[in-house]
């Protein structure tokens, strides 16, 4: 229950950023988010089929919640992710 109600304050969160942003007038802010969304989904599937080659199945899903994380943080986001990943792996 825990878990789900985390997700569903940061999917809230986000949500209203990209409310504030849009109504603020800062569409670059918001096509810049989105980009950086599917950018990082592109990455972490070729990241993903890369580690897969080399045997190693630490993978990170492609969800909502790293989607926001590389979105909102960009390359540190994307890094980040693959840290905390390696973290668990070890």
């Amino acid at each position: 229950m825990e878990r789900q109600l985390i997700l569903f304050m940061v999917t809230l969160g986000a949500v209203i950023l990209l409310i504030t942003c849009a109504v603020r007038g800062n569409m670059e802010r918001l096509v810049s988010m989105i980009m950086r969304g599917l950018l990082g989904a592109v990455g972490i599937h070729f990241v993903n089929g890369f580690l897969a080659g080399l045997g190693i199945t630490m993978g990170i899903g492609i969800n909502l919640v790293s989607l926001l994380t590389i979105a909102i943080l960009g390359i540190p986001g994307f890094l980040g992710l693959y840290a905390l990943g390696f973290y668990q792996f070890m």
